[in-house]
């Protein structure tokens, strides 16, 4: 959803604040994981006043994962491109319900479009690269599996290795 105070260009892929061209987000993310990642933003913001440098990949992630960053969410995105749109939403998603766990569809939804379905093999082939770097743990009924062999629903939890802020 867009703000009506804030103004667009034409094409509706940028905001212009102050004279100055800013990228806007993905208008194709429903209003429930937009919500989530611009409360996890906005935290990452306010870390990086008392965290400094620390908090900036919190931030990153978060800005990448709204499409601010990274490859224009309004283009055709390259391999590299979504995984690591994936990979961003992924662990800002997981930063923002500090501690509950997210489905692969989750992530898809956001970085998808309309063709988010399309998109979910690709989520759990970048969840199963995170939870080899213990970033996050696959898990399905509450059990850790390997998601590439797990038939059926898994869920994504926080690893040791995920960077977390404090919740505010």
């Amino acid at each position: 959803m867009s703000d009506p105070e804030v103004e667009h260009t034409p094409d509706g892929h940028h905001i212009v604040v102050n004279g100055r061209k800013w990228r806007a987000t993905d208008s194709r993310i429903p209003e429930k994981f937009r919500t989530e990642l611009v409360a996890e933003l906005m935290r990452a913001r306010r870390l990086v006043g008392t965290r400094g440098d620390a908090a900036r990949p919190m931030v990153d992630d978060a800005k990448v994962a709204l499409g601010e960053r990274g490859e224009p969410w309004w283009e055709v995105p390259t391999e590299t491109g979504l995984r690591e749109r994936l990979a961003a939403t992924i662990r800002a998603l997981l930063r923002h319900r500090d501690g509950t766990t997210i489905c692969p569809s989750d992530a898809a939804r956001v970085v998808g479009g309309e063709g988010w379905r399309d998109v979910v093999p690709v989520a759990r082939e970048v969840a199963s690269e995170l939870a080899a770097h213990d970033v996050v743990v696959v898990q399905q009924k509450g059990q850790r599996v390997d998601v590439r062999t797990a038939r059926g629903p898994v869920r994504i939890a926080p690893g040791p290795s995920l960077e977390r802020a404090p919740q505010s």
